[in-house]
Formats: structure tokens, sequence, C-alpha cells
């Protein structure tokens, strides 16, 4: 058989008839595969969005500031009593020292007082003498003090009253009764031994 030579075709490729696919590429109707999708990378993790309604709950609870201030002042009150309590007992203990003070000092100025005039009314002169103040027995003699206390009106009885804490002489009252039913009003001043600060009489005078 012999093969015909076909003559070189100038023009236009020819165009397959309909529902043939060309050569090389998909039948029609079907998309062309593309490139593979990538996967997105993870990002960085973020918290859930708050939740809706009228504000966002916190995820913890915040503690309750009523009942601290309730607290605290609760101790400020406490406080203020304990403090209040302490200052009061504080003046409480200073009035009673201070009473407790005045009565040991009237005890021991009508002690002394009475023993200087149960020397005298008995006429133990030289023990009344003995127990007179330092000043006195500096500018009055034994024989001296013996002279008057001898010619002096004798007192039978007697009733010392409370020392005067604001005198600077420590003047003490006492009423007296006379042998001879008189009576009268005197004064004890008093001093204080230098050594052991027990008060001593230095005269009985109106």
């Amino acid at each position: 058989m012999t093969q015909v030579d076909q003559p070189p075709h100038y023009g236009p490729a020819a165009v397959p008839p309909s529902g043939q696919p060309q050569s090389g590429q998909p039948p029609y109707g079907q998309p062309s595969p593309g490139p593979l999708p990538v996967p997105p990378s993870p990002g960085p993790l973020q918290a859930p969005p708050p939740p809706r309604g009228p504000g966002v709950v916190p995820p913890f609870p915040a503690p309750p500031t009523e009942g601290r201030r309730r607290r605290i002042g609760l101790g400020l009150g406490i406080g203020a009593g304990v403090l209040v309590l302490a200052c009061g007992g504080a003046v409480a203990a200073l009035a009673g020292l201070g009473v407790v003070m005045t009565n040991a000092l009237n005890e021991q100025a009508q002690v002394v007082i009475g023993d200087y005039l149960d020397d005298v009314k008995a006429k133990r002169f030289g023990e009344a003498y003995d127990s007179l103040c330092a000043q006195t027995r500096a500018t009055l003699s034994r024989a001296e003090f013996t002279s008057e206390a001898q010619t002096g009106k004798p007192i039978q009885s007697w009733q010392v009253g409370d020392l005067d804490l604001a005198s600077v002489d420590l003047a003490v009252p006492v009423d007296v009764t006379y042998a001879d039913g008189g009576s009268g009003k005197l004064n004890a001043y008093l001093g204080q031994d230098r050594e052991t600060g027990q008060f001593q009489v230095c005269s009985v005078e109106e």
C-alpha cells in the first residue's frame, strides 16, 4: 500500500469535536487539581471571651470589704475601750494611793503627838524633850523645856485632828481638855527626822 504524504498544514490547530478532551487536559466539567492547602500555624492561646451580660464576672470572687471594715471598727472600738479603762484604772489607782498615803501620814502624826503629850502629862519631861525635833532642841535646852512644861496648865485629855498637808510647817489641830475642866484648841507643829523621815513634835502651842 502506497503512503500518501499529507501536505503541511498552515493555520490554527484543529479543534477536537465537542465532548472529547484535548490531550493533556482534564475532561470538561472537572476542576483541575491545584496546590494542596497548607494548614494554619497554631497561634498563642487566648482566654475565652467574657460571658455576655451586665458586667464581667472575675474568675475569683473579690474578698468582701464590708466584713473587714466591721472587724477593723470593732477592733478600734475595743482598743479605745481598753485604753479608757486603763486610764480610768490608773486615775483610780492614783487616787486610792493618795488616800492611803494621807491616812498613813495622819496616823503617824497622831501617834507622835499622842506619845509626846503622854510624856508631858506623866511628867516624863526628859523623854518628852528627847522626842522633840532637832530644830527645837537646837534652840531650847533641856532645863528650859522642863521649866516651861512644869509651869504650864496640865492637860488631862486630847483629840488629835488631821495633818494639814498644805501647810508649810505641818500643823495639826489638837483639842485639849485641862485638868481643871477647861478646854482649848492647840496646834502641834511637826518636823521630820533627817535619818528616819519620821515625824517629830517641834512644839505644841495656841
